[in-house]
């Protein structure tokens, strides 16, 4: 017999009538990640997606790291096909398993009967397999508490599959089913998993960098690009969009109040992002502020930022410390690339003593300084795109 993906989904299973378009979605995602893997079947039956290869040529190993990368998908775990026969399932448990078991002193057997009709019950089927097991691998012991391996039997409609030690997948929902976002892209640790959080529910992303040559250069655009290459393995493809703000930035830095720059500016960027976003269809914004990290990151100041948007602004990472960010960064690997020491348009003229609880009003007043519309538009008439795949 032959040898499946099966991939268990979470949250789509609990979708009620929408289940199915949720599903559709999933397995749609799935097929794009696995194009250069081999051909495969991929299906969607009982809160279960399979992965079947066509060919022999078809790289499993490469195919299950992809589809645990698959927002949707809470578990992954390659298994063995057997017929809806128990000696069948005790001889390919013993078979497909064979170096787990030859590995571990303890084990148990566990059992999913999704199919009804077959003559053994769940705990039946448990005590068979293990039993046969025993007879195979005499080393081994049963532990039902903390065994060194679980061994899962699952039947179902057309054959029955026998694996173990499942693999956790990326969560989440499928990314299309959200909708379109918006987000704010820097060279940080911070965007990128603000990025990651949004399409995990759901949103299909496009992405905004600001840059401003000289002060930024060519390395800083590339240390973003290779970042949203991270983000793109969960999140699919993105369109990145960079827009030049240095005249913007020169103009705040040499006319307005030094300790509103960052504010004004910040103000600035929600402009342009939200007029790029209503060009890519896009119905919100997203960025990768943390309530209280920096100075432009308190209650009034992004009050003051918020002002300025017609649209949604999510702020997946508003109430997380840095260790969690962090931690998060690890686990998508955008973390070494985000510490590379390249500046970014955030962190050039940075006032000396920015002001923590500006109010709307002398915001707005600080503004007057400059014609910002004029630069802004300006900015926006010399756009670079950069289309962005991890596969």
């Amino acid at each position: 017999m032959g040898e499946v993906i099966l991939l268990k989904l979470g949250e789509v299973a609990l979708k009620g009538l929408n289940r199915r378009s949720f599903e559709e979605v999933l397995m749609k995602n799935v097929k794009r990640r696995l194009k250069d893997a081999g051909e495969f079947a991929v299906s969607a039956r009982q809160s279960t997606v399979y992965v079947e290869p066509l060919d022999h040529a078809a790289d499993m190993d490469l195919a299950g790291e992809r589809c645990g990368k698959v927002f949707g998908v809470v578990s992954y775990t390659r298994a063995g096909t057997a017929e809806k026969d128990l000696p069948a399932i005790q001889e390919r448990a013993a078979e497909y398993l064979r170096d787990q078991l030859e590995e571990v002193r303890t084990f148990k057997v566990e059992c999913k009967r999704s199919d009804k009709k077959f003559p053994y019950k769940s705990p039946e089927i448990c005590a068979e397999v293990g039993g046969y097991l025993l007879e195979k691998y005499p080393h081994l012991q049963v532990d039902v508490h903390r065994p060194d391996l679980e061994v899962r039997v699952e039947v179902r409609e057309q054959y029955a599959f026998v694996h173990a030690n499942a693999q956790p997948g990326a969560g989440g929902i499928p990314v299309g089913t959200g909708g379109r976002g918006l987000v704010l892209i820097s060279g940080g640790l911070d965007s990128p998993v603000a990025a990651w959080q949004m399409a995990k529910r759901g949103l299909e992303l496009t992405a905004v960098h600001f840059a401003s040559p000289p002060y930024t250069s060519e390395l800083a655009h590339d240390k973003v690009v290779r970042l949203l290459e991270k983000v793109s393995q969960y999140a699919g493809r993105i369109k990145l969009v960079t827009v030049e703000l240095t005249r913007l930035q020169e103009a705040i830095r040499d006319c307005c109040p030094e300790d509103l720059g960052t504010v004004i500016l910040r103000r600035y960027m929600l402009r342009a992002a939200q007029r790029v976003a209503e060009q890519e269809g896009c119905q919100c914004l997203i960025t990768g502020e943390s309530l209280g990290q920096v100075a432009s990151q308190t209650l009034q100041a992004i009050a003051c930022t918020d002002a300025v948007a017609d649209m949604p602004v999510f702020r997946p990472l508003i109430g997380s410390d840095k260790a969690e960010i962090i931690k998060t960064a690890r686990r998508i690997d955008t973390f070494d690339t985000s510490i590379e020491p390249y500046e970014d348009c955030c962190t050039i003229f940075t006032p000396r003593h920015p002001r923590t609880k500006p109010t709307l009003e002398m915001v707005e007043r600080g503004e007057q300084a400059i014609d910002g519309e004029s630069l802004l538009k300006e900015a926006l008439q010399h756009v670079r795109t950069t289309h962005i795949s991890a596969y």
